[in-house]
């Protein structure tokens, strides 16, 4: 049975840093891509970044380019978002997704396993 499990949020301030995880079970990571996606009330889920399976290509959102960061350590069977310089907007439920890769159209697409979230808040 997989599982995909969230941690590393919290309450933080803006230009704060958070480090989330996204640790599986009852399945091997290394051959999925993943991803983070995030969700709040005002937004559509929005995915934030994804990662093949080796960790070789990587998709950063715009609206999180250059202070989000997805690594994976598959040795683990984790993957992980580093976020810096955090903002009001980014608050929201993050998820993590075990998905698959289209290399041809170089799309993200996402499966069926989702993890329970883990609540990011930022204060202004």
């Amino acid at each position: 049975q997989v599982q995909l499990v969230e941690s590393g949020g919290g309450l933080v301030q803006t230009g704060g840093s958070l480090r989330l995880s996204c640790a599986a079970s009852g399945v091997t990571l290394s051959t999925y891509p993943m991803a983070w996606f995030r969700q709040s009330p005002e937004k559509k889920r929005e995915r934030v970044a994804h990662i093949t399976s080796t960790g070789a290509l990587t998709y950063h959102a715009d609206s999180v380019k250059g202070r989000f960061t997805i690594s994976r350590d598959n040795a683990k069977n984790t993957v992980y978002l580093q976020m810096n310089n955090l903002r009001p907007e980014d608050t929201a439920v993050y998820y993590c997704n075990l998905g698959s890769y289209n290399y041809v159209y170089d799309t993200y697409q996402p499966g069926d396993y989702w993890g329970q979230g883990t609540q990011v808040t930022v204060s202004s």
